[in-house]
């Protein structure tokens, strides 16, 4: 197993599948993202850390650990769940071709599970095969929908947020909960059909 950091905690493990989530640069508004730094420099402080040291992360408990993802992690989940943004991914052909990028190496690299494309956000469940690591295919698919997209929208700059959320999926009622999760984003957000892509899967018993 593999564990790296930066605003979020992240593990890899080969043979595993990951729940991931990665989402378009301005989909959280910029006062509710300096809220978010400014809590977690002050829940850190308490606790004789800070966000800017090297290592933070490994010296907090175990417990701390959990409540830090907890507390952070989902709130910044919950916010940027609000479709706020520009949603480019709102037009079905911006959302095809992250739906295309997403499959074109199933089976080779990866084996790809359910998934749903929102207007600013993408949620899904993927195994990286032997000798792949979900940082890697993450860069690669987020790499190259950038540059399609921004060259299909007449726009430039950044996509994607740099820091993706991911999490190793431990048990099939983990599998089912989080597929249920994924079906459910669009209902929860009374998105109509067209505005977001859904991929559902059958899986074998684990």
């Amino acid at each position: 197993m593999e564990r790296t950091h930066g605003a979020l905690p992240h593990w890899s493990q080969e043979g595993a599948v990951h729940f991931v989530t990665f989402r378009l640069h301005d989909s959280i508004p910029a006062a509710a993202l300096e809220r978010w730094h400014r809590e977690r420099a002050e829940w850190l402080a308490v606790r004789g850390e800070a966000p800017d040291r090297d290592g933070w992360f490994e010296r907090l408990s175990p417990d701390h650990r959990r409540e830090y993802s907890r507390r952070f992690g989902r709130a910044v989940e919950d916010e940027m769940d609000r479709g706020m943004g520009s949603c480019v991914l709102r037009q079905p052909e911006h959302a095809r071709i992250v739906a295309d990028a997403l499959e074109h190496f199933h089976g080779e690299r990866y084996v790809l599970g359910d998934y749903v494309i929102m207007p600013n956000h993408v949620h899904l469940l993927v195994m990286p095969g032997a000798e792949q690591r979900i940082g890697a295919i993450l860069q690669s698919w987020k790499s190259f929908t950038a540059r399609a997209i921004n060259e299909r929208a007449g726009r430039r700059g950044a996509l994607w947020q740099r820091e993706s959320f991911d999490h190793i999926v431990r048990n099939r009622r983990q599998l089912d909960r989080l597929a249920g999760y994924i079906a459910e984003n669009p209902i929860k957000a009374k998105l109509p059909a067209g505005e977001y892509l859904h991929r559902p899967v059958e899986w074998e018993p684990m």
